[in-house]
């Protein structure tokens, strides 16, 4: 599933690249524990919206598919070898630095614990998400979550200056 038009995060900042930049194609794995708790990672430094929570992954390199590349980009980040990788949902971001494309894959089955590689935090989750800030791009999957869950109630928390 993903939407006709893009999710716009920070609507009044300048696009980077006009209006004809390319798509970015990104593989993000949505990792479930048995209890339904999800993980988000905090973006690096020196990375645009550093300190943000997401959902982990990464770009796809050329000739990869979205699995393959979620693998990569898991054990890179993470160090963490994945099982199956369930395609889930699809959506469109338009990033200030970037137009993406975000492909989300739920994860239940994974070895290997967690490492930071990058220097960023973790956190498991539940609704709504107590970490904040949350990258925009999170948010459309915290309110999927929300309806499979039927969760009432807020998502996640905003903070004062995100």
């Amino acid at each position: 599933m993903s939407t006709d038009s893009p999710l716009v995060a920070h609507a009044h900042a300048k696009r980077e690249g006009g209006a004809d930049r390319p798509i970015v194609e990104v593989a993000v794995g949505v990792l479930v524990r048995g209890d339904g708790a999800f993980l988000l990672t905090s973006r690096p430094h020196g990375k645009p919206y550093a300190g943000y929570w997401e959902f982990p992954g990464g770009k796809l390199e050329a000739g990869e598919s979205v699995e393959q590349a979620l693998r990569r980009e898991l054990h890179e980040e993470l160090g963490i070898e994945i099982g199956a990788a369930q395609p889930w949902r699809t959506e469109m971001v338009d990033y200030p630095h970037a137009l993406v494309r975000l492909h989300f894959c739920k994860v239940f089955e994974w070895a290997g614990d967690l490492q930071m590689r990058e220097a960023q935090r973790f956190s498991w989750e539940q609704l709504p998400v107590g970490v904040v800030p949350v990258l925009p791009g999170t948010v459309p999957v915290l309110n999927w979550f929300a309806a499979e869950r039927q969760h009432l109630g807020a998502t996640h928390l905003v903070a004062d200056d995100a």
